[in-house]
């Protein structure tokens, strides 16, 4: 766990050592079949999985890196009509984050298991069924490394974990939970998972509310609620950019007070917050639409 944490060369070493990411999904896998998803060396197994994935799409090993994105390439040339707004428009765009991982294999080994979706089922089953924070947070870590670029990976395990595995119920309680780590940690998941156009209306029905009401009065005292408000509001801002109903939802559960009071906010110390929530305040008042019930 401690090698795992040792920087690109050690995370290159451990993924390329025959065997070792294969041991510890299977280990994992055993504790979750075992009921038993709370021991210490399950914690240990997940937290190096996480670390493995830190960075993992820009440091794939070339062969699969080429294979993902050549074959990405070719699928997202075929796809392209021509239209009145040529091949830029938002709907090509949005067709092709769409486009599934070409290498999910059925018998993942090594370095492929990380962004299999076998993984990331198990770390979903983690997050519903530990009750250890470390185990939570590294799972939910893990998802928000595997989700956080922008090629064909991060949006093909997006997909998986809103859509084929139903993660969202699982990721929505963790903003609920005591520990600070791991409710940002699940905050900073969501607003990665948001940045997919095709899921935003999946995210917001079920989770859109949760976040408002994780959203302080206040700029909070701590660094690490108020990087957490941060994302919130940046995630809240994906979620409503481009829909007028997404906006209403969070007008209805009573998070314009909150996202004001978090915007007058003149520290220096908390300006991030801040910033976030004037940036999301500027994006819907562009929903026309909607004036009438902002004033009031």
């Amino acid at each position: 766990r401690n090698m795992s944490s040792a920087g690109p060369e050690g995370r290159k070493n451990m993924r390329e050592c025959d065997g070792l990411i294969d041991s510890l999904v299977y280990y994992v896998q055993g504790a979750i079949a075992d009921h038993e998803p709370n021991d210490k060396a399950t914690e240990n197994c997940v937290c190096i999985l996480h670390n493995l994935s830190y960075q993992l799409e820009v440091e794939l090993p070339e062969s699969y890196a080429q294979s993902i994105y050549i074959q990405r390439r070719n699928i997202s040339t075929n796809d392209r009509t021509p239209g009145c707004f040529g091949t830029r428009s938002r709907k090509v765009k949005e067709k092709q984050q769409d486009i599934p991982l070409p290498e999910e294999k059925s018998n993942p080994r090594g370095v492929e298991s990380l962004w299999h979706s076998t993984l990331i089922r198990i770390y979903l089953s983690l997050i519903a069924k530990s009750t250890r924070n470390y185990t939570q947070e590294a799972s939910l870590g893990a998802l928000q490394n595997l989700t956080a670029g922008t090629g064909p990976m991060p949006f093909a395990v997006a997909q998986t974990v809103v859509q084929k595995a139903n993660g969202l119920p699982s990721i929505r309680n963790m903003l609920h939970v005591s520990s600070p780590a791991v409710k940002k940690t699940a905050v900073s998941l969501l607003r990665n998972l948001s940045r997919n156009t095709s899921l935003r209306n999946d995210i917001a029905r079920e989770v859109l509310p949760d976040l408002v009401s994780i959203l302080p009065d206040y700029v909070p005292g701590s660094d690490i609620a108020c990087e957490t408000t941060a994302s919130v509001c940046y995630t809240l801002y994906n979620l409503t950019q481009s829909s007028s109903h997404n906006a209403r939802l969070l007008l209805n559960a009573n998070g314009l007070p909150k996202i004001i009071a978090i915007s007058m906010n003149d520290s220096n110390m908390f300006s991030r917050a801040s910033k976030a929530a004037s940036v999301l305040l500027y994006s819907l008042w562009a929903h026309s639409d909607l004036h009438n019930a902002f004033k009031k």
